[in-house]
């Protein structure tokens, strides 16, 4: 069997995909995916495409929905909308990691940690708890929320 080539892209069910396209553009240093060229629009793509009028939502396509990595690295980031609202914990969430690993002094990754969840609280994120490790351990992360509620660390 031939292996097939895969793409990653990570979808995020909201109320508001605006909303956290702004964030976590901001948040992950991204940028809104740009419709294909030739096409004002996602919504006017997807009309080409021939994708049924009952299978957009109002509103959906007229603004980017998705995020990309500007470098070609990351996955895109897809914010899909739903109807029903966020009702339990995270079962996956994204790691934010900026303190550079147990190989970087505790005191810096500290301070790059804070640093990032400062930047990302001016964005909107509310601060869960911090997960710093008494007793000889040597790590320390963040639990954020982004503006709907999804759970996500900086370390």
């Amino acid at each position: 069997m031939e292996p097939i080539e895969m793409t990653l892209q990570i979808t995020v069910d909201c109320a508001e995909p605006q909303r956290l396209v702004r964030f976590w553009a901001e948040a992950l240093r991204y940028v809104p995916q740009p419709p294909p060229e030739g096409y004002a629009s996602w919504r006017a793509y997807w009309e080409a495409l021939g994708v049924p009028e009952e299978e957009l939502t109002e509103g959906a396509g007229d603004l980017p929905e998705s995020i990309v990595d500007p470098k070609g690295v990351g996955p895109r980031v897809w914010f899909q909308k739903v109807p029903e609202p966020k009702a339990v914990k995270n079962r996956v969430h994204l790691d934010l990691k900026v303190g550079g690993g147990r190989d970087v002094p505790l005191a810096l990754r500290r301070e790059r940690v804070d640093g990032e969840v400062a930047r990302l609280t001016a964005l909107g994120a509310t601060i869960l708890y911090a997960m710093d490790e008494p007793h000889g351990m040597d790590y320390y992360a963040v639990v954020l929320q982004d503006p709907e509620g999804n759970e996500f660390c900086v370390a």
